[in-house]
């Protein structure tokens, strides 16, 4: 039985068997105790184990980190901070440990348990985040598939690139080392596998705007890549984004889903993953717990992002960057707006279309585009979104007023020439909002082996 289970029984059980591995070992010469635990929750199970069982001298050979199986009964334990303990019958060590296993029963750094990515699963602190990201991912479903959206798997090898920006990882067969050229003395990329040049997505985005074309909404949710040399404790080269798309809405629309979606997964955390939460609360982030609950019950304000430029300047904050019209806002920019002057959660619309992507629908002042970001305290940004333009001509202008290849992305613009509707959509990146529910300050602690510039590992 699972130590969970276990440890929410009403009553003792006389034939109980646990696997697991050992956290701490107690040995004497009459009793010995031990910790274990087996991954279902943060708390272990003591086992007590008596002298007068067969090998008993053998449990001291038994260290911390080895794999274990014991049979006993299940019995109130007179010790404080738990209520059931096994009394053991037999014991078995099914996998040792020798002397350099590198967990031990102190406190270790996030940076050191990064070095052993392959063990950092065993700690309470990753036990905690991991058993959270296991229950939030089968909250995104939940929440979506409740609301009777399709769920789409895009594709994890492109030859589009959603954002613009240029950052992907090359998919390719040709020699690396003489890769076969045009005249020009280019790659001549039509000998590649797919017969032009690809990568790994950046988004699923634009696969899903088709679909929300023919199925009115829809999400996806799966991994995404970008080759951005960047070593900030909030980017990866590899993380996994929740994109849903809903067709025959507008900017307003696209906010109320992006609500609903951050509160529902604030309140199902608060009310799944109790134990975990608690433990963050007490480890990692202080206040927690609070944070998150006033998160769930907060109003969520607009502002347009004319608006918070002025606001910003009018603030009299010496920010490290300076702040003005058609600057992108920067994280101590966002989190001024929702800690200060909003004092909770803060969507930002309305962006000037230059710090924005080519797909995003222009407004009638022709200077911004109908986007949204949507910014909560201590974090800033968190969601990111917008109405697509679901003009062909428009789309098709920005596009070359860009000087981007209306070519390559034809099968996009063919949607506004079939069946054009408005629709918008949102990103969110699931580390992020990991990042926010657990307290963790680096992504590298919220993704099980993380991918970022230099760092391939596991």
């Amino acid at each position: 039985m699972r130590i969970k289970k276990l440890l929410s029984m009403a009553q003792g059980l006389d034939d109980v068997e646990v696997r697991g591995w050992v956290r701490t070992v107690r040995t004497g010469k009459a009793v010995s105790f031990m910790e274990v635990n087996d991954g279902s929750c943060l708390n272990s199970l003591q086992l007590v184990i008596d002298s007068a069982i067969g090998d008993y001298s053998l449990i001291g050979k038994i260290g911390t980190g080895a794999c274990i199986k014991a049979c006993g009964a299940l019995v109130a334990s007179p010790a404080k901070g738990q209520q059931w303990e096994l009394h053991v019958a037999e014991i078995e060590q099914i996998g040792a440990v020798d002397s350099h296993y590198p967990l031990q029963k102190k406190r270790h750094s996030f940076e050191y348990l990064r070095t052993i990515a392959h063990l950092r699963p065993r700690a309470n602190a990753f036990g905690a985040v991991f058993r959270v990201r296991s229950a939030i991912s089968f909250a995104v479903h939940q929440f979506f598939q409740q609301r009777d959206f399709l769920y789409v798997h895009t594709p994890i090898i492109t030859a589009s690139d959603c954002e613009g920006a240029g950052e992907m990882f090359r998919v390719t067969t040709l020699d690396d080392q003489c890769p076969p050229l045009n005249d020009d003395k280019t790659v001549d990329w039509q000998q590649d596998f797919f017969s032009c040049k690809t990568a790994l997505t950046v988004s699923g985005q634009l696969q899903g705007e088709l679909f929300a074309s023919a199925f009115r909404n829809i999400y996806t949710f799966g991994p995404t890549f970008r080759a951005e040399n960047s070593n900030t404790s909030r980017h990866a080269s590899e993380f996994w984004m929740i994109e849903p798309e809903i067709a025959f809405a507008e900017l307003s629309d696209d906010c109320q889903l992006a609500q609903d979606f951050l509160r529902y997964m604030v309140n199902y955390a608060l009310e799944n993953c109790g134990d975990d939460l608690q433990f963050c609360n007490d480890r990692i982030e202080k206040g927690l717990l609070d944070k998150l609950s006033k998160l769930g019950a907060a109003n969520f304000e607009t502002m347009s992002y004319t608006e918070a430029v002025e606001r910003l300047l009018r603030s009299g904050e010496k920010f490290e960057y300076p702040v003005h019209w058609g600057a992108d806002l920067q994280s101590e920019h966002e989190r001024y707006l929702c800690e200060q002057v909003v004092d909770g959660p803060l969507f930002v619309v309305d962006y000037p279309k230059e710090i924005k992507a080519f797909y995003m629908r222009g407004n009638d002042d022709g200077k911004t585009v109908a986007a949204m970001d949507l910014l909560v305290p201590r974090v800033g940004e968190i969601i990111g979104g917008s109405q697509r333009e679901e003009r062909y001509d428009v789309l098709a202008a920005r596009m070359n007023e860009l000087g981007m290849e209306s070519e390559s992305l034809q099968w996009y613009l063919d949607i506004r020439r079939w069946g054009s509707c408005p629709h918008a959509g949102f990103g969110l990146g699931f580390e992020r909002l990991l990042m926010y529910l657990t307290g963790m300050e680096n992504i590298r602690d919220v993704i099980p082996f993380p991918r970022t510039p230099g760092q391939a590992k596991f």
